[in-house]
């Protein structure tokens, strides 16, 4: 875990330092999350929500930390969680506009239902996505986030983890 936390660490400090523009902005939209793993659930539509910084590395790449508020879980009212996601995502600028999106997210449960209590509370895994920005600011994003933690704290002799696939807008200002 050290590691990845000095690894993540790494990544911010020489994306700053090297940084040719910062640009902030906000982002919202749609969230179809399951529990993956050896959990056998039907997946549940919920939101997110949250801010970013966008750093220019240079014309084509850029790296954009994320702070989001997401409601994910089940289609089952007692299987919803609320998570603070801390997303870290590489960004390759592949068409004028279009960009590819992969990189590390970080998770933190937040509140929930009663199935907060068998869950560990830190989770982590990967994200995979493409976007489309406008001139104006204006953006539309599409991610799939692949939980790869355990989330299982109980005596079910299982494997629990978070998956969800995201579709949104923001703006960068």
């Amino acid at each position: 875990m050290k590691k990845v936390i000095l690894t993540v660490a790494a990544v911010f400090a020489f994306g700053f330092a090297n940084a040719q523009e910062v640009k902030f902005g906000v982002k919202a939209g749609y969230a179809n999350t399951n529990f993956g793993g050896d959990a056998e659930t039907d997946a549940a539509s919920n939101f997110y929500i949250g801010g970013l910084a966008d750093i220019s590395i240079s014309e084509k790449f850029h790296v954009q930390p994320e702070l989001l508020y997401s409601m994910e879980g089940a289609d089952n009212e007692e299987t919803g969680l609320d998570f603070i996601r801390i997303p870290v995502m590489a960004k390759y600028y592949v068409a004028d506009g279009f960009n590819i999106q992969a990189g590390p997210q970080f998770g933190f449960v937040a509140g929930g239902e009663d199935v907060k209590d068998s869950l560990k509370s830190f989770d982590y895994g990967l994200g995979f996505g493409a976007a489309y920005e406008l001139t104006s600011g204006l953006f539309f994003d599409a991610r799939y986030n692949l939980g790869l933690a355990d989330l299982n704290d109980t005596e079910f002799d299982g494997k629990i983890t978070t998956n969800s696939f995201n579709v949104g807008l923001g703006y960068r200002f």
